[in-house]
């Protein structure tokens, strides 16, 4: 009797660590939940003003822009239509580019007008200085190239960025029409927490 006992008990145990686990498995298991502001460690949202000048270097030996892709010879589009440039562009305090760096802008840009010089910009900021270092912030737009201000979404990032929205205003500071070079300032207005 008591064997018979024993085999039930450890049967009955045996069953039960297996539901235990099961049951803790499937509360793991979901597609959407809802979460707390304290459970994600969102505090006051701020809003901060980052204000940097972008080199975009297309020619000599070392260009930070460079065309990785290009429509068919078919296109005859003036503005260069289908093309696209991966870019690694510094980030500098001034204009200058003996400025203090503070980041890299890292993406993309590809010409996406047929009839004016409209860009599809795609990019990171990654920026390596002060307080934002380790930070990026994530932008998505059309950068009218020849209009006086052209404005960009920023649609998140990372590290004190997360969760980040906001504009990122650009407005080009020099074009060197020999070389192609270009320096672009840019007004970044971001709420983050």
């Amino acid at each position: 009797m008591a064997v018979k006992f024993r085999s039930t008990m450890i049967i009955t145990l045996f069953l039960l660590a297996t539901f235990i686990n099961i049951s803790a498995g499937e509360s793991q298991e979901y597609f959407a939940r809802k979460l707390s502001r304290q459970e994600m460690g969102l505090k006051r949202q701020k809003l901060s003003h980052l204000h940097f000048y972008f080199h975009d270097i297309v020619s000599g030996p070392n260009p930070t822009a460079v065309r990785v892709a290009a429509a068919a010879v078919t296109n005859s589009s003036a503005t260069g239509f289908g093309a696209v440039v991966m870019i690694d562009d510094p980030l500098t305090v001034g204009p200058e580019m003996s400025s203090k760096m503070v980041g890299r802008a890292q993406g993309i840009y590809a010409s996406a007008d047929l009839n004016h010089l409209g860009l599809l910009m795609v990019l990171n900021y990654a920026f390596t200085e002060g307080e934002f270092n380790g930070t990026t912030l994530s932008i998505l737009g059309r950068n009218a190239v020849f209009s006086g201000v052209r404005e960009m979404a920023v649609v998140g990032g990372s590290g004190v960025f997360r969760f980040a929205r906001g504009y990122a205003q650009a407005r080009t500071h020099t074009f060197d029409l020999k070389t192609g070079d270009a320096v672009v300032e840019y007004n970044v207005y971001v709420f983050h927490y």
